[in-house]
């Protein structure tokens, strides 16, 4: 199947990235996660691109943006927590509307990681970041190919709720309802938001899962950000 021109412009400025971090001494290995890596479900035009970099000067890429200007020209860039929270990324618009999440990672913490070996704590994170695609674009040390032999497969065997389970979050659910009600009659828009869109789409997110499993097994992958 013939690229997309969008894709063709992720590409484009993944070589730009890779032949800048190339003279960068202070980035020893860059990965490609998610949608764009991905082995089962790969991305569409709308995917956005997630960067893992592990780097000796950490502090570099979260507090300045003078380096964008090596990968490409930036309309907007800000830095939040990474989806497991305990590093930072900084998230970046390119021209094209291209979306890249530069997760920066410290190239000590990543030594300590292959130094202790992934433990049932870390299983599930690490094998949800890198278990479902991972795409190489530097590794000066090797830690990825270490890394590598030691990431977890995923485990997607689940167990039916019991009926206690079932009815906790059934009620879970229906009693928050009746209060998102009320909050609109008060007038509480923003909590009558928050309550429906947020928790309790927590918990609907879990009933679907049920359903899903008791449909097509309890060994079927229900990650949420799958399409299926």
């Amino acid at each position: 199947m013939a690229k997309s021109h969008t894709d063709r412009l992720y590409d484009q400025l993944v070589e730009r990235f890779v032949r800048w971090a190339e003279l960068c001494p202070d980035i020893r290995a860059a990965i490609i996660v998610g949608s764009r890596a991905r082995f089962d479900y790969p991305a569409d035009k709308w995917a956005d691109l997630d960067i893992i970099v592990i780097t000796t000067d950490p502090k570099r890429y979260v507090s300045t943006t003078d380096w964008l200007g090596s990968i490409g020209n930036h309309l907007l860039t800000f830095v939040e927590p990474t989806a497991t929270g305990d590093e930072m990324e900084r998230r970046v618009l390119f021209d094209g509307m291209l979306d890249v999440d530069f997760a920066i990672i410290p190239e000590e913490k990543a030594q300590k990681l292959l130094q202790a070996g992934i433990t049932p704590q870390t299983a599930t994170q690490i094998s949800n970041i890198f278990g479902r695609g991972m795409r190489v674009l530097l590794d000066k040390d090797g830690m990825v190919a270490q890394l590598q032999t030691l990431i977890p497969s995923i485990e997607t065997t689940s167990s039916p709720p019991t009926q206690h389970e079932f009815l906790e979050v059934i009620n879970d659910f229906l009693y928050p309802a009746v209060f998102t009600a009320k909050h609109l009659r008060r007038g509480e828009l923003w909590w009558s938001k928050m309550s429906c869109d947020c928790y309790m789409q927590h918990l609907l997110l879990r009933m679907i899962e049920w359903h899903a499993h008791t449909t097509r097994g309890w060994n079927y992958d229900t990650w949420f950000r799958d399409v299926s």
